[in-house]
């Protein structure tokens, strides 16, 4: 006869003392266990502003009255200097410069510089990324005018003289370089 038959109560043997104390420690642990972190509120962002949802202001390209490609040329090196009028320097470009940068550009019927890449650096990427950026935030360029319309786009080359301040200008519209070296 078991002892709970015999005194209606159950009684602790010494086989079954560990697994009520895992039992009891697992409660323990249990309980005091942190809670789990509530669930992310969740909320709809607000919605946008009704100028937004306006299509943007794309901005139109005049067209350049260039008939030749040197012309045209100077119709973009003049666009980009007016956009880039920030980084620019006045007077003659110094006798030693920071860096001389050449960049590939070709431009297509609307404007768009379609291709620019380095062509010819001293290493200075820094430098070379301020000039292929300067083309970028310059966009829409000039359109080329019917008579300088070339399928694929117009391509040529630009030079960017930097100065050691980090200022440029185009050589396209450069003063002669100075020959006295600055003390």
């Amino acid at each position: 006869m078991s002892a709970m038959q015999r005194t209606g109560r159950a009684s602790l043997t010494c086989a079954s003392l560990p697994a009520v104390l895992c039992a009891c420690s697992a409660l323990l642990c249990a309980a005091c266990a942190a809670p789990p972190p509530p669930p992310p509120p969740s909320f709809a962002p607000p919605p946008a502003p009704v100028a937004a949802m306006v299509a943007p202001n794309i901005a139109t390209a005049t067209q350049s009255r260039a008939t030749t490609l040197d012309g045209y040329k100077r119709d973009i090196a003049l666009h980009i200097s007016r956009t880039n009028a920030q980084l620019l320097y006045e007077g003659a470009p110094p006798a030693i410069l920071r860096s001389v940068v050449v960049l590939s550009i070709r431009v297509d019927q609307l404007g768009n510089p379609v291709h620019v890449s380095v062509v010819r650096s001293n290493g200075y990427t820094d430098l070379e990324q301020r000039a292929i950026k300067s083309v970028r935030d310059s966009a829409p360029l000039p359109t080329p005018s019917r008579a300088m319309s070339r399928p694929g786009g117009n391509e040529f080359y630009e030079t960017w003289l930097f100065r050691d301040d980090g200022r440029f200008q185009l050589r396209t519209l450069a003063e002669v370089q100075s020959t006295e070296l600055e003390e």
